[in-house]
Formats: C-alpha cells, sequence, structure tokens
C-alpha cells in the first residue's frame, strides 16, 4: 500500500471523506458491511485496504499538524 506516499497518489479532500460516509456510511475503498455478507471477505485483501487507510490516516495527521503549527506561529 505504499503508493499511498508517492507524489501522484490523489488523497481525498476530509470534506471529500465525510461527505463519502454520509452518503454511504462506509469508508471509501472498504467494502460495506452488506457487501462482506454478501460476497464474504479475503483476510488478505481486507488488511491490505486497511494499511491503505492507516496510511492516508498518516498522512492527514501529518497535514493537520502542518496546519496547527501554522496557527501557533500566527498567534505567537
Amino acid at each position: 500500500a505504499d503508493h499511498v506516499f508517492e507524489d501522484n497518489y490523489q488523497l481525498m479532500s476530509l470534506d471529500e471523506v465525510e461527505t463519502f460516509i454520509q452518503t454511504y456510511r462506509h469508508l471509501p475503498g472498504i467494502p460495506s458491511a452488506k457487501e462482506v455478507v454478501k460476497t464474504g471477505i479475503d483476510v488478505a485483501e481486507m488488511n491490505a485496504l486497511l494499511l491503505e487507510k492507516i496510511e492516508e490516516l498518516t498522512l492527514y495527521v501529518l497535514e493537520l499538524r502542518k496546519e496547527l503549527d501554522g496557527l501557533k506561529k500566527n498567534n505567537y
């Protein structure tokens, strides 16, 4: 799942993720509970998808930290 760290990877904005979750009630790129019940789940595939989500979350945290650092500098 290291492709998440490539320069050309298109990370969804948090607003896009929020809209997706509100619309479909599951994370983008992750099968819904209904899909899992209907078709089953490949554990190795799910582990890869979950790792991708962890890597995306790491990028969001780093982005938010930079934003917070900028706000701190402006307030001091």
